[in-house]
C-alpha cells in the first residue's frame, strides 16, 4: 500500500497546491494555457472532481480550475483515478500510458492531447516534491 492522504480535505489542498505550482510558473503556465486542453479529474477513492481549463481573456493567471462539475465548459479529456496514483503522478512516479494501459488510471476523451502535455508540465514534479518536503513529508512516494 502507497501512501495515503489524511482526508479528502488534505487531498484538495495538495492538488491546489500543484495546479496554482503550475498555473504561476513563468513557462509552464503560459505553455497550458496555450494548450488550450480542457480536462476533468475524477479522484474516486476521495470522492472528488476537479475540472481544468485555460484562462480567458480577462481572466487572472493561466489556469482556471472548480472543484465540481458545474462549469460553463466541457472536458477534451477526461481522467479517473486515486488520490494515490494522482500523488504519485505529480512527483513524476507515475507513468502515464504505462497507468492508462493498466487501468489505474481510466482515461477518455482526446488523450493523445493531454498526454502532449506532459512535457510541459515535468517541471512541476520537483516543485511539488519539493512542497511536500516543506508541508506533508508523509506524502512522498
Amino acid at each position: 500500500m502507497g501512501v495515503e492522504f489524511d482526508s479528502p480535505r488534505q487531498f484538495r489542498e495538495a492538488m491546489d497546491a500543484v495546479f496554482a505550482l503550475m498555473d504561476e510558473d513563468p513557462e509552464m503556465g503560459p505553455s497550458l494555457r496555450d494548450a488550450d486542453v480542457p480536462q476533468r479529474f475524477e479522484f474516486d477513492d476521495v470522492d472528488l472532481v476537479v475540472n481544468i481549463r485555460a484562462s480567458r481573456a480577462g481572466e487572472p493567471g493561466n489556469l482556471r480550475w472548480e472543484w465540481t462539475d458545474d462549469v460553463d465548459w466541457e472536458a477534451r479529456v477526461r481522467m479517473r483515478m486515486s488520490s494515490e496514483v494522482a500523488n504519485r503522478y505529480f512527483q513524476g512516479k507515475e507513468n502515464v500510458p504505462l497507468a492508462i494501459a493498466r487501468r489505474r488510471i481510466k482515461a477518455g476523451g482526446d488523450v493523445k492531447a493531454a498526454l502532449a502535455l506532459i512535457p510541459i508540465t515535468k517541471p512541476v514534479y520537483a516543485q511539488y516534491r519539493a512542497l511536500l518536503e516543506e508541508r506533508w513529508p508523509q506524502l512522498l512516494a
